[in-house]
């Protein structure tokens, strides 16, 4: 479609307004990426589409279409050498959780919507996947009963930790010490724990100076007495890092296995969000399925232009029955031009499978192209370089246009 069409028409601004209604990015993305057709089976299956949605959305209007966020990056990450996070296991395992209540949702749907219920069918079952996920994901992280292995490293880990804190502030209360410190707490640096001791009394505690404050009247120091079992304790975090890197390598693995699957239900669900928001758009319009011919002829009842809401006027319209061309006249603000651009606006929604916001019994015609020349008209300091661009436009569009093209020209 003719880039000064799209513009004129101001198709993408309705686009960016029937976007809005998706719920997923990428659900947006299929939206403002709509650009009409010309095959007339395509965009009746559209339109269908767009009519059962509303049938659906009808008897409920909270359709599980989440869960999509991050799953395109998801995807990209694959076949990288590297494992996933944790935090994208559980986005997919949120998305797999989407999916099988999209299967239930549309199970008992069949009667209103009998083409787009289909749809589920695709969906493969991924169970297995979901309950393996869940099974070592838990809470953002890889969960202690991922593997015998973590489990036995990390309650060797938990034994450590208590036993060095016991010491740590066993040293705290004991009078012996007491005054040697600047505060009755346990610090953490770099991962290993110290305790707060003041600058003078440095040589009094055995140990390492891990960190200073600012000031420098604050030393950070790790006692002798835990510096051993602090060195165990790291090792042991070494194995745990290592063994939960071995999980996620595992887990990703098992996603790249069903990596087509995966696709296959994320192109649904996309396909579900950008037709639910054309079925939402559609009810926010009151609008309906046109019949679509090949034989040039537009009728229109009542229709409005959907971006002027309640100031829109409803016109009826007919034009490639009697005749192929049609000369509107009348006065300024009379109309012309809102009606020069519903007709080409509603033409180009019905070929991108949208209702358009007119009666039932309303007939749009395929066209291969629509050109238009539209201007305003007002410009006095530009009216030279206006003249000048539109008849070179008019002289482009002449060069052009086909018995399949609709053509609009406004203040010719």
């Amino acid at each position: 479609m003719d880039f000064n069409t799209i513009e004129t028409l101001q198709f993408d601004t309705l686009k960016e307004t029937i976007a809005s209604y998706a719920i997923s990015e990428l659900g947006k993305q299929a939206v403002t990426s709509l650009m009409p057709s010309t095959n007339k089976k395509q965009i009746e299956a559209w339109l269908k589409e767009v009519s059962e949605a509303k049938a659906v959305l009808k008897i409920s209007a909270s359709v599980p279409i989440h869960g999509l966020k991050g799953m395109d990056q998801l995807l990209k990450g694959l076949h990288k050498g590297l494992p996933l996070r944790p935090d994208q296991f559980t986005q997919l395992n949120d998305f797999l959780e989407c999916l099988d209540k999209m299967k239930r949702f549309m199970k008992d749907k069949d009667y209103v919507a009998p083409v787009i219920t289909t749809y589920v069918y695709s969906l493969f079952e991924l169970g297995e996947l979901a309950t393996e996920i869940s099974r070592c994901i838990r809470n953002g992280r890889v969960d202690d009963y991922a593997s015998k292995e973590l489990l036995k490293i990390r309650k060797q880990i938990t034994i450590l930790e208590e036993r060095i804190k016991t010491r740590v502030e066993s040293m705290l209360k004991s009078s012996k010490y007491s005054s040697y410190f600047q505060d009755k707490i346990v610090s953490l640096r770099s991962g290993r724990y110290t305790l707060p001791v003041k600058a003078e009394y440095k040589k009094k505690i055995k140990g390492s100076v891990l960190d200073a404050s600012s000031s420098g009247s604050t030393l950070y120091i790790e006692p002798e007495e835990i510096g051993t079992i602090q060195d165990e304790l790291d090792a042991l975090k070494a194995q745990e890092e290592w063994e939960v890197e071995k999980i996620l390598y595992m887990l990703t693995g098992l996603v790249e296995v069903h990596e087509h699957e995966i696709k296959i239900a994320m192109d649904t669900m996309v396909h579900y969000d950008l037709i639910f928001a054309k079925a939402k758009y559609s009810e926010v319009i009151q609008g309906v399925s046109p019949t679509m011919n090949q034989h040039h002829t537009i009728r229109l009842i009542k229709a409005r232009h959907p971006m002027l809401g309640d100031k829109a006027i409803p016109l009826d319209f007919i034009i490639g029955s009697e005749y192929d061309a049609l000369v509107i006249t009348g006065p300024n603000t009379g109309g012309k031009t809102v009606t020069i651009k519903t007709v080409g606006l509603l033409t180009m929604m019905a070929q991108s499978g949208l209702h358009i916001p007119a009666e039932t019994g309303s007939e749009l015609a395929i066209f291969d192209r629509i050109l238009v020349d539209i201007g305003d008209g007002q410009s006095i300091e530009q009216s030279l370089s206006t003249f000048s661009s539109r008849i070179k436009n008019i002289i482009k569009i002449l060069s052009e246009t086909t018995p399949q093209t609709l053509v609009l020209l406004d203040e010719l």
